[in-house]
């Protein structure tokens, strides 16, 4: 299965009295399933006078079945799994045992 994120961020904050701001560097890029599951750069931030220390997959993310193509959308993976039935595939799809790492570049 080939996952797409679907978020975008361009914001700016002032956090005790200093400004801070954060843009997207690359554009983000869909994670291609492989096997084993490799590590993949899915997205690239410039940060200025702040740091990001933890992810949530929050809101609806979308993902495309790898045989058939399906588009499966309104993805929701906030309890770190996703399971369903791919009709073109006759076969169950899942997105299971998500793990992140933020890094500075």
């Amino acid at each position: 299965m080939v996952y797409r994120l679907g978020w975008m961020i361009d914001e700016q904050a002032t956090i005790r009295k200093r400004e801070s701001s954060c843009s997207i560097k690359t554009a983000p890029k869909p994670y291609a399933q492989s096997e084993p599951p490799k590590q993949q750069t899915i997205i690239e931030f410039d940060c200025r006078g702040l740091e990001f220390t933890d992810f949530t997959p929050e809101g609806e993310w979308l993902a495309d079945g790898i045989e058939s193509n399906t588009k499966f959308e309104g993805i929701d993976l906030q309890e770190g799994e996703w399971y369903e039935y791919d009709e073109k595939a006759n076969d169950e799809v899942s997105i299971k045992d998500l793990k992140w790492e933020i890094k500075r570049a």
